[in-house]
């Protein structure tokens, strides 16, 4: 059984947390470990997988998968175009390895389980089901009427301890009508997750959905390794239609079926739902970093960096970044996407990324910014190393904190050790390294007519990067 992670999707819901460069699926929300993290650990005695992501996140996927157990391949989308599609590259790739007879399941890596024992018993219950040809689809048990989800009705009995038919999918309903769905016993919320034969998934797509099919495999047939990486053909790609595989394939097939899943899931689609899933403290309260309060109920408070204190609410929301705060009633905070849509159409950049911004080599924070200079602290992780790069715009003065920085200025390569500088004028060449075994910690001041991050001329880049 191989795992196959869903690694896309942008969280707008959980803003401003989660954003376009780094959304919730590579945060830390229930524990110290990612989203991500956590798919991939709670998965027992798997030791293999792929991971399929967005072009623009897979330096975070590789970073983040080095920390867990498992060996994964990484296929990189050049654009989204949905489950189907994402999953039908997963699938080629299986075939092209040899493993068409072989089982995955499909997970979206942004979703919590509470019972991760649970989980694995029904996907080895499942396994069997799926290896006769089925396509399963896991229904979560609903213990509540939930509009915000789709429902699963499942059918007869197959020949196995509680697997059904699936006798329809049902989009998001209406309150009453989730209430009566609940009350049926009958009906489930559609998790999107699935376990099914190679073959068979490549052979329903064929049938229900061919353009997606041959998209995808003259997609697959120009494949090219990039590092860690595995990058299909753009072009075939982007002409692949955009749907959901329960679209395409899982509400057309006959081969359908559905196994109940009660193990404390929670796809985590909102601030409340995150509310709703941790421990609270006596007054109903989840708190999150430095906060303190005083007479305050029911609320979740998130702070990432300074301190936040609360007096005389209840019910609100309220996450503080470095860069921006939410304060909203728990009552809308499904409304969050449309703060989101007003910072788009105001040409910010909130929704885009956080100040303190990830790279392949470490991450640096906007600490300081004025109209002609810039000041950001830089982290170089043991081993990491910048382009080999030009401004035309900037100069820079580079003053280490912590570590020693192997540095390239002009024709000149030399150490700096803690509390000594240099400056790069404009339009010299230039690298930043760290050839040591603990973070580099740097301040570097930008001054300059134009500091943006698209002055960058790159002449040598460890890691593929053209700009």
């Amino acid at each position: 059984m191989i795992p196959v992670v869903l690694c896309g999707g942008s969280g707008t819901r959980l803003w401003p947390m989660s954003r376009a460069q780094y959304p919730k699926q590579f945060l830390s929300l229930n524990s110290d470990k990612t989203m991500l993290q956590e798919t991939i650990d709670r998965l027992e005695g798997m030791q293999e997988g792929l991971v399929i992501c967005n072009e623009e996140h897979r330096f975070l996927v590789a970073e983040q998968l080095r920390h867990t157990a498992i060996q994964a391949d990484i296929l990189l989308e050049p654009v989204g175009r949905n489950t189907a599609p994402a999953i039908a590259l997963a699938a080629l790739q299986l075939e092209a390895a040899g493993r068409a007879s072989e089982l995955m399941l499909v997970l979206p890596a942004d979703h919590v389980f509470q019972n991760t024992h649970e989980l694995n018993r029904v996907v080895q219950l499942a396994a069997p089901v799926a290896n006769d040809g089925q396509l399963v689809t896991f229904g979560i048990v609903p213990h509540y009427p939930e509009t915000g989800f789709g429902y699963i009705k499942r059918g007869g009995e197959l020949d196995a301890d509680s697997v059904y038919q699936v006798a329809q999918f049902v989009e998001k309903p209406e309150l009453a009508t989730a209430q009566a769905y609940v009350d049926s016993g009958e009906y489930y919320w559609n998790s999107g997750m699935f376990l099914f034969r190679v073959d068979r998934y490549l052979e329903e797509l064929a049938k229900h959905s061919p353009q997606i099919l041959a998209s995808c495999r003259e997609a697959m047939q120009a494949t090219q390794a990039d590092l860690d990486f595995i990058r299909v053909d753009t072009a075939s790609f982007q002409s692949c239609p955009d749907d959901s595989i329960d679209y395409a394939v899982m509400e057309k097939t006959d081969a359908a079926a559905v196994i109940p899943l009660d193990a404390g899931w929670s796809d985590v689609g909102s601030w409340s739902a995150l509310w709703d899933l941790k421990e609270k403290d006596a007054n109903g309260n989840v708190l999150t970093g430095d906060v303190l309060t005083e007479s305050t109920n029911n609320t979740l408070v998130v702070s990432q960096e300074r301190l936040v204190t609360t007096l005389g609410i209840e019910d609100l929301i309220i996450v503080d970044t470095k860069d921006a705060v939410l304060v909203a009633h728990k009552d809308r905070i499904q409304d969050v996407k449309k703060l989101v849509a007003q910072i788009k159409t105001a040409g910010r950049n909130e929704h885009q990324q956080h100040r303190e911004v990830y790279r392949p080599w470490g991450c640096y924070d906007t600490i300081d910014l004025g109209e002609r200079y810039q000041v950001k602290r830089i982290t170089v992780n043991p081993g990491g190393r910048l382009s080999l790069q030009m401004h035309h715009h900037r100069a820079e003065h580079w003053i280490v904190v912590s570590g020693t920085a192997k540095v390239t200025n002009g024709e000149r390569e030399f150490l700096l050790q803690e509390n000594e500088s240099t400056y790069i004028p404009a339009g010299e060449k230039h690298r930043l390294e760290n050839p040591g075994k603990i973070p580099l910690e740097m301040i570097e001041v930008q001054s300059g007519t134009y500091l943006g991050e698209d002055d960058i001329v790159r002449f040598d880049d460890k890691y593929g990067r053209a700009e």
